[in-house]
């Protein structure tokens, strides 16, 4: 206790916890997007305990790896080499993430444009088959964006303490915003193919971290925002299209 009220003294704290809040929540938009497209293929009974259900999950893995960060740490230590290329368990980690985002991203793409599809993948014989399958999945991206959100906040500070309010932070953000972001996914089937090629860049990313070669975030969530303020630009024309149609109709 006497440790925390100390760390409230400290200017610095403060800026490191502001910024890995802010770098957290970033971070976080990955993971929620995921989980919003996964429970939309849900019944919609189902949907809002799945995305929780999620949430609740990245937090606790989050939370579990911070209690093992001197573990986290020895993720980064070569473990085995591949033509000459060392790899750590991290890199291992971020290349099966990676691969399983691409390949997810590709199915439900090839989903949304084949016009005879033959079937969806979360479809099954049971509901509650699907619904598991859902939150298997969401499980296996929530270990890989944990632990790349968890070694991150190890680099930027050494205290545990500011990692964990930070990390409570983001995801408590995550939860509120699960919800609008789905519905407003599933409304706009646009969107839906902009986030599923989030998905696809964000997938190649991890690959390449994983393959040792280091892509700035930064330009990752310029090329996210550009191309998310571009198709906000596209949904106001339409609505401003639907308008004009709707008054024109009325007029004759």
């Amino acid at each position: 206790m006497a440790e925390i009220m100390t760390l409230l003294t400290l200017p610095e704290v403060w800026i490191a916890l502001a910024t890995l809040i802010v770098m957290e929540v970033v971070l976080g938009i990955d993971n929620l997007i995921f989980i919003s497209i996964l429970t939309n293929k849900l019944p919609v009974g189902q949907r809002t305990r799945a995305r929780r259900i999620g949430i609740g999950l990245a937090l606790v893995l989050r939370l579990g790896l911070l209690g093992a960060v001197a573990w986290i740490v020895r993720l980064t230590y070569p473990v085995v080499t591949v033509f000459g290329e060392a790899f750590s368990w991290k890199d291992i980690i971020l290349l099966a993430g990676g691969l399983f985002l691409v390949w997810k991203a590709t199915k439900e793409i090839n989903h949304k444009v084949d016009p005879d599809p033959e079937g969806d993948m979360f479809t099954g014989k049971a509901v509650q088959a699907t619904f598991v399958a859902t939150i298997a999945q969401i499980l296996v991206l929530d270990l890989v964006f944990s632990v790349d959100s968890i070694i991150t906040a190890v680099g930027m500070t050494p205290h545990v303490p500011v990692m964990v309010v930070a990390v409570c932070v983001a995801v408590g953000v995550m939860l509120l915003a699960a919800d609008p972001l789905a519905a407003f996914i599933e409304e706009h089937p646009t969107v839906v193919m902009l986030a599923l090629s989030f998905l696809m860049m964000i997938g190649m990313t991890l690959i390449a971290e994983g393959l040792g070669f280091h892509v700035p975030k930064g330009y990752v969530y310029a090329a996210m925002a550009f191309s998310a303020a571009v198709e906000a630009l596209n949904l106001l024309a339409r609505r401003a299209r639907e308008k004009r149609r709707a008054a024109g109709g009325a007029g004759h």
